[in-house]
């Protein structure tokens, strides 16, 4: 027993007519065979019986069948060769209505209302307009021509009126396709654009935190390298000043737990309730930074104006505490033992401007030991620092002081860029 006959199952319908689909030429072999029976019954219906339409009233001719049977077989390559399949349908019916002997001829128009649909689904508006208004002219003017009944005959207007509508229908559905095709496309290409600048914005947090854990990490290892090598030095002569100096790898050692937790945490989801919730540094802790490097021995002068470190937009202060943080690291590790650092900073209305000086500790620009006077940076600090200020839409010079030692400035704009405004 079938599903259908015990009321299980999806109905057969859906599933036949996506297979029909997926094998067009078996499709249009089906409609072939449906419009060739559609065309043989309306040959033999007589349209004014006294109950309506009378089935078997007009007996089939030979030369209908024929005809009829060629123009609906050339409906099978339809899809292939559109006009060609017109041609033919047109001339299988105007040769149906010239050799027609009786009243109503067969309807063999239909395949030609086929193929015109076929035609306009298959091409542009323009050909449409132009072969389908010849097709309804020439099988309309030659069904006026050649029948015994009045020019306004039903049959006749009938011509007319199917073959314009499958025109207009067949130039619907195309231009329906192309729309569903242009928004399938569109919307595949802002799928595309979602996710560049999904991987953009990506790639951009990626470099944001990189750079605050280049900052983290260099900094603080520095000062307990150079802590821990002065405790190694002075550990059996000097006990005192190695537990001091140890003192000071715990403390920065513990800063630096403490910043790397802080950045990591930035990667928590926003509903962790263990994300951090201290504010960034900035230069109102600028001293807290500076006292670190004097314990490690660098001594630093500090140029504040007072007030200067107050109502920084969030992103400039963290970038200049960043940049001090940098400059000051690069300073401990590559001027040498005895330099000096200056760190003075000018705030206009416009403009946070940061300058980071020392002195070599008595080396050159071109010593060996300073390795930020090298054209690469010496490494990806100056270069993190760089794309900080780009970031912003700022200035950074740096490079070799003529007496020695290195220059680091900056400047950072406190007003938003203009909208239109090249960075």
């Amino acid at each position: 027993m079938t599903p259908l006959a015990t009321g299980q199952g999806p109905l057969p319908g859906p599933a036949l007519l996506a297979r029909l689909r997926a094998h067009p030429v078996v499709l249009d072999a089906v409609l072939a065979v449906a419009v060739f029976a559609v065309i043989l019954i309306g040959a033999a219906a007589g349209p004014h019986g006294r109950y309506g339409p009378r089935f078997g009233a007009h007996p089939l001719e030979p030369t209908t069948v024929l005809l009829a049977a060629l123009a609906c077989a050339a409906l099978v390559l339809r899809r292939r060769y559109p006009r060609s399949v017109l041609a033919f349908t047109c001339a299988m019916t105007l040769t149906e209505l010239v050799t027609a002997t009786s009243e109503p001829r067969a309807p063999v128009a239909a395949a030609s209302v086929i193929a015109v649909f076929t035609l306009a689904a298959r091409t542009d508006r323009p050909t449409t307009w132009r072969v389908g208004a010849l097709t309804v002219l020439v099988l309309t003017a030659a069904a006026m021509l050649t029948s015994t009944r009045p020019w306004y005959a039903q049959e006749n207007l009938a011509i007319f009126a199917w073959t314009g509508m499958a025109a207009a229908a067949g130039d619907a559905v195309r231009s329906r396709r192309a729309f569903v095709a242009a928004i399938e496309e569109r919307a595949e290409r802002a799928e595309r654009t979602r996710e560049e600048e999904a991987g953009r914005r990506v790639a951009e947090e990626r470099m944001r935190i990189a750079r605050e854990l280049h900052d983290v990490v260099a900094h603080h290892i520095a000062l307990v390298n150079v802590q821990a090598g002065v405790a190694s030095h002075v550990m059996d002569s000097r006990p005192d000043q190695a537990k001091q100096a140890l003192a000071h790898v715990r403390e920065a050692s513990r800063s630096a737990l403490d910043e790397l937790r802080a950045t990591v945490g930035l990667l928590r989801q926003s509903d962790d309730p263990q994300a951090p919730t201290e504010p960034a540094p900035g230069l109102g802790v600028l001293d807290q930074l500076i006292d670190g490097f004097r314990r490690a021995g660098l001594p630093v002068e500090l140029e504040l104006p007072p007030g200067s470190p107050e109502g920084l937009p969030a992103s400039v202060d963290l970038t200049a505490y960043r940049i001090v943080q940098e400059a000051l690291t690069n300073v401990h590790k590559h001027a040498g033992e005895g330099a000096r650092a200056t760190v003075r900073i000018v705030r206009s209305a416009e403009a946070l401007t940061l300058t980071v000086l020392d002195d070599g500790g008595g080396r050159s620009a071109e010593s060996p030991g300073n390795a930020d006077a090298r054209p690469d940076g010496g490494g990806h600090g100056l270069i993190g620092m760089r794309e900080r200020v780009a970031a912003l839409r700022g200035t950074v010079e740096t490079g070799p002081r003529p007496a020695g030692g290195f220059k680091v400035r900056v400047r950072l704009p406190l007003q938003p860029a203009r909208t239109g405004e090249t960075t």
